[in-house]
């Protein structure tokens, strides 16, 4: 009984087992002859890796050769998100793991990058870039525990001058989804490095390469084992800028020293200077300065807390942390002060109302007609010669009357004031040229706010009244006093609206002297002197001169482009050049610049000092020193304009930098050293022209209730503009 029972068993056994051997058999047979196609596919698919080969940015170059940006290879750390089955443990690790050294690398962190990403998971999710060979190693140890997590070696943005025109080139930094929708998805991917700002911005079509690919087979533990196809990358094309290095250096360099002569003996709130140097027969940008200054190289990895606040500082305006972002010399704007009375001139000049040498004007310190603008010294008889020469705001406040506003308006317009200039960097301000058309509009909205914050104030102050009170004859008596204030406040309201969206008055008188609400960027303070240094040519500012390919062929030229030619005549823009060159002429407010320049090399200028109109200024104490400039006189190359803010006057700051700058690039003190040679030669020569004087300062400043106008051969004080805003509101200038 019992074997065969046994037997039972053993032979249900043994056809279960004949059973899955069958099953065994048909799948591997299923398996062999009708899915190997399939599973021959996914065994390479699973041994096979295709690796991006991102392909480096196109170079950048001054233009005398110096590298102002280039590549280095660096080891980044992605995470391919999708196929992870454990991602938060993978998250989890990687976070542990990279925090020792990167605290800022959470697992938060790379939670909101997938966040970000999250419609394209599909692609590498780039968690750092520029990690130590260290950090390479403790990841490539713990592979195992973190599938999806690869360290590949790519170019990463470098910037081996670090400040050296860091606004010009702006920076890169990781693209996010909104830029992603607007460019070639064939090229770009979530991860990429794009321009932010800057001609990496500008001319990023250029500067991005073509990416490759390699593919690679990998063992079980995702090794590199073989290298099967590899397509390779294509370099960007290279950028050559029209800026010179070494002009550069000497603009920053000097920025440097003004800024700090400036905190030391005016106001320690001069924190603050923009520059532009350009050739005036082309429109080529020879230097551009911002300070403070701007390291690209801080953009390309993790910014800590101090450097974000350098950069972006938080809150309200501080002057003494202004913000290092803002390239100043395209993205802020600034009153011009004395260097918009070059357009008074000229208004006045094609108004034919005007005779440059025989017109003569009297200032006895103020201007006759309200509100009495006064002037920063009594001047006597001036004509446009010596007006310019000393900056005398009563005579061009005639002159601005005699031009009218129309005409003013319309000569500004011509040298491209109030515009952008068309400068290819990203974000230029445009500034404004007040017109009437504008006052009307501005002012409107801004009388009309008042008047009806007053009518809510008023209705409110009477509700509140008239809920206290029970009395019905004290409340139609409080209603009659409502109705009386309200007309009253129409009125006014009427009044004022007439006024202040009128143009008046005072408001040429502040415009021909370069206040009021005038505001201009220094790169169109430059391209406005360049235009009257090159007879009228309203030239388009470029900083970029060509671009080139890796194999050397040019891809791109950027060549002069004339805007515009100013409608005047050349006989007006000569007369106003000649009293441009009276500004550093003995008695001129710039003299002490350029009294050391040889005759061969003369320079026509204009000072300015403008309010800052900046709440919690001192109104008649703070002001910003503006320079511009051009040199030489007989046939100018080059054009210059500057602010120092909080500077208080033109030469005794931005025209410091103005003066360094032409030093340089005339060679100066070569010009010098080669005089006192000359002075060297035994008296039995034949006689030599003298050495030019030692460079001087600007003559400090002076102020008395009545002071002594300056002798003809001594540099006088510039001006520091204080200008009414309003026609019962003035106050002295006092030049500096």
């Amino acid at each position: 009984m019992k074997d065969r029972e046994l037997k039972a068993k053993l032979r249900i056994y043994w056809y279960i087992v004949m059973g899955l051997l069958v099953i065994l058999v048909l799948r591997l047979a299923v398996v062999q002859f009708v899915q190997s196609e399939t599973y021959e596919t996914l065994s390479k698919f699973n041994r096979i890796r295709l690796v991006s080969i991102k392909a480096p940015r196109g170079e950048i170059y001054s233009a005398d050769g110096e590298v102002l940006a280039k590549n280095q290879l660096v080891y980044t750390v992605s995470l391919t998100y999708l196929g992870v089955t454990n991602q938060d443990t993978v998250v989890a690790r990687l976070a542990e793991l990279l925090n020792e050294k990167h605290p800022e690398i959470t697992v938060d962190y790379i939670q909101d990058l997938i966040e970000k990403q999250k419609y394209r998971l599909y692609e590498p999710i780039t968690v750092i870039r520029d990690i130590d060979w260290e950090t390479v190693v403790k990841l490539e140890e713990r592979r195992q525990e973190l599938p999806g997590v690869t360290v590949t070696v790519e170019p990463l943005r470098y910037y081996p001058q670090d400040t050296l025109t860091g606004h010009v080139l702006g920076y890169v930094r990781g693209i996010d989804p909104a830029e992603l929708a607007e460019l070639d998805k064939e090229r770009y991917g979530m991860g990429d490095l794009v321009g932010k700002d800057g001609v990496e911005k500008s001319y990023e079509n250029y500067l991005k390469g073509y990416d490759g690919a390699r593919r690679v087979e990998v063992d079980v533990r995702e090794r590199p084992v073989k290298e099967l196809v590899t397509l390779e990358p294509q370099a960007g094309n290279n950028l050559h800028l029209t800026i010179d290095a070494e002009l550069q250096k000497v603009m920053e360099k000097s920025m440097v020293r003004t800024l700090e002569s400036v905190q030391r003996n005016q106001n320690r709130k001069a924190r603050v200077a923009s520059c532009v140097l350009m050739n005036v027969k082309t429109g080529e940008i020879l230097a551009m300065g911002s300070y403070p200054f701007f390291n690209p190289n801080d953009f390309t990895g993790f910014m800590d807390k101090e450097t974000g606040e350098y950069y972006f500082p938080g809150g309200d305006y501080d002057p003494m942390n202004p913000g290092a972002a803002t390239n100043r010399a395209i993205k802020a704007v600034y009153p011009p002060g004395s260097t918009f009375k070059a357009i008074t001139a000229l208004a006045a000049l094609e108004s034919g109302k005007m005779s440059p040498a025989q017109d003569y004007i009297n200032c006895q310190g103020a201007y006759w007609i309200k509100p009495r603008i006064k002037c920063w010294q009594r001047h006597g008889p001036v004509n446009l010669y010596r007006g310019m020469a000393v900056s005398c705001n009563t005579y061009f406040q005639e002159m601005g009357r005699r031009a009218g506003q129309d005409g003013i308006i319309k000569v500004a317009r011509e040298f491209g004031l109030g515009e952008k200039t068309g400068i290819d960097l990203p974000y230029e301000k445009s500034g404004l040229l007040p017109t009437p058309e504008w006052k009307q509009e501005i002012s409107s909205i801004l009388v009309n706010k008042k008047y009806q914050r007053l009518r809510e104030e008023l209705n409110a102050r009477y509700d509140d009244l008239l809920a206290g009170v029970s009395d019905e004859e004290e409340k139609r008596s409080l209603l009659k006093k409502k109705q009386s204030e309200l007309a009253r406040l129409e009125a006014n309201y009427k009044i004022d609206y007439r006024f202040e969206t009128n143009w008046q008055a005072f408001d040429t008188f502040n415009m021909s002297i370069g206040q009021g609400s005038n505001t201009y960027t220094v790169l169109q303070l430059a391209n406005y002197m360049a235009t009257i240094a090159n007879g009228g040519h309203l030239m388009k500012p470029f900083v970029v001169k060509k671009v080139v390919s890796p194999s050397g062929s040019i891809i791109l030229e950027n060549h002069p482009e004339l805007v515009q030619e100013a409608d005047v005549s050349a006989e007006n823009l000569a007369e106003t050049r000649t009293s441009l060159l009276k500004v550093t002429q003995a008695g001129g407010t710039a003299y002490g610049l350029f009294a050391h320049f040889p005759p061969e090399i003369q320079v026509a200028a204009k000072t300015g000092t403008a309010q800052t109109g900046r709440r919690g200024d001192k109104k008649n104490e703070e002001f910003h020193g503006v320079f511009i400039a051009f040199a030489p006189f007989d046939d100018p190359e080059i054009a210059f304009a500057g602010v120092v803010e909080y500077g208080k006057s033109g030469s005794g700051s931005a025209g410091l930098i103005a003066r360094d700058l032409f030093e340089h690039y005339f060679k100066i003190k070569d010009h010098l050293q080669e005089a006192q040679d000359v002075q060297k030669v035994p008296s039995s020569s034949p006689p030599r022209t003298p050495a030019a004087p030692a460079p001087q300062e600007p003559a400090s400043e002076e102020v008395t209730e009545e002071p002594t106008p300056p002798e003809e051969t001594a540099a006088p004080p510039e001006e520091t503009e204080v200008i009414s805003e309003t026609a019962g509101d003035y106050v002295e200038d006092q030049e500096e």
